[in-house]
C-alpha cells in the first residue's frame, strides 16, 4: 500500500486514520491507492471487534421522526441475517456532525451506512478508507456506493395525479432539510413549468418537518393564494399539519383543497380522510443499503440501487 502510493508507511497511517499531520494533496493520493487497493487498516489486530463478525456503523439524521426508525429496522433485519451487528448514531439534524460521527464510526466498524447531506469532498477527510454507503443524496458519487430513492418519478407521479383530477393552482409546503439538495421542490417546480401551471416559486412555503411547521407552512400558503386548490406536502408529517390547519381555517379536504404527502409514514393510516401519499419502501432501502456495504466488503463497486415511492391515492384526494 505505502510503495503503490509511493509514501512511507506512517503517512498511509495519518492518511487513513484522519490525522492532520499530512497535507491534503497527499491525504487524497493515499485514499485514492487505497480505494483502487480495497485497502483497511486492520481493526483485529486492535481488539476492537471479534475477528469472526462485521460490524455496521449507521449514521440517520433524527430517531425521533418517524421515518427513520422503519429505515433503521430495515438495515438490522438485513444485517441479522448475514450475523452481523449494528451500531446507530443521529446527527440530530445538524449536518455540521457529519463528518465527526462518521470519523467515530470508523474507527469501530467494518463499514458505514449514512444518511448524509456533505458532498465527498466534504467527507473525505472523515471517511479514510473505510466502505461508505451513502443514501438518498444523489447519484454524485464515485468513490462511495449509493442507494439512491428516485424522487423525481415519486413527485411526477403525485402531480400528475393532482393535475388528472382537474388540479392547476397547486401549492407545496416544503420542508426544511439539513440533509442533501431540494430535490422535491425541484422536481415540484419542474412539472409545474411543464405543465403550464400558473405557479412558481412563490407557491412554495418552507415550514418545520413536524405537523406544527406543516399547519403555520399552509397557513401562509392559504394567505398568499387564497385560490389554490390543492396541496404537496413535504413528508406526511408536514400532511398531517396541514391537514389540521386546513380544518381550523374551515378549508374541507378534498372538496376544497387536496392534499399529497410523501414518505407513506403509518400515521397516515389514521389520519380522517387517510392521506394520499407516495409510498416509500423504508425497510426495503434499508435493506439495499446492507446490500451494497456487502458488496464493498466483497471488493465489488457496485452500482446504485434504488427505490421509487409509489402512488397511494386515498381520502385526500
Amino acid at each position: 500500500m505505502a510503495e503503490a502510493a509511493g509514501v512511507s508507511h506512517q503517512t498511509v497511517s495519518r492518511a487513513v486514520n484522519g490525522k492532520g499531520e499530512i497535507d491534503l494533496e497527499t491525504r487524497r493520493r493515499v485514499l485514492e491507492v487505497a480505494r483502487r487497493l480495497r485497502y483497511r487498516p486492520s481493526r483485529f489486530g486492535r481488539g476492537l471487534v471479534h475477528p469472526h463478525g462485521v460490524t455496521l456503523g449507521l449514521i440517520v439524521p433524527d430517531l425521533v421522526n418517524p421515518f427513520f426508525p422503519e429505515f433503521v429496522a430495515g438495515v438490522i433485519a438485513a444485517a441479522d441475517e448475514r450475523g452481523w451487528q449494528v451500531l446507530v448514531a443521529s446527527t440530530e439534524n445538524d449536518g455540521s456532525r457529519e463528518g465527526t460521527l462518521t470519523r467515530s464510526l470508523g474507527g469501530q466498524v467494518d463499514a458505514i451506512i449514512g444518511y448524509l447531506g456533505q458532498a465527498d469532498e466534504e467527507l473525505e477527510p472523515y471517511v479514510g478508507a473505510v466502505p461508505l454507503v451513502v443514501v438518498d443524496r444523489g447519484l454524485d458519487s464515485p468513490h462511495h456506493a449509493l442507494v439512491h430513492v428516485d424522487t423525481e418519478a415519486g413527485v411526477r407521479a403525485g402531480m400528475r395525479h393532482l393535475i388528472d383530477r382537474g388540479h392547476r393552482r397547486i401549492g407545496m409546503v416544503d420542508g426544511q432539510s439539513h440533509h442533501g439538495p431540494a430535490a422535491r421542490r425541484d422536481s415540484f417546480l419542474a412539472v409545474a413549468g411543464e405543465e403550464g401551471l400558473p405557479v412558481d416559486e412563490d407557491w412554495v412555503v418552507v415550514g418545520e418537518q413536524s405537523p406544527k411547521g406543516g399547519a403555520a407552512a399552509f397557513e401562509a400558503l392559504y394567505s398568499a393564494h387564497p385560490d389554490l386548490t390543492a396541496v404537496f406536502a413535504f413528508n406526511d408529517l408536514v400532511a398531517l399539519g396541514v391537514l389540521r390547519a386546513a380544518r381550523r381555517l374551515g378549508i374541507r379536504v378534498p372538496d376544497d383543497c387536496a392534499l399529497v404527502g410523501h414518505d407513506g409514514l403509518s400515521v397516515a393510516d389514521l389520519l380522517d380522510p387517510p392521506l394520499t401519499t407516495l409510498h416509500l419502501d423504508k425497510r426495503r432501502l434499508g435493506e439495499l443499503a446492507v446490500h451494497q456495504a456487502d458488496q464493498l466488503l466483497q471488493g465489488a463497486c457496485p452500482p446504485p440501487g434504488v427505490v421509487t415511492p409509489r402512488l397511494q391515492v386515498r381520502g385526500t384526494t
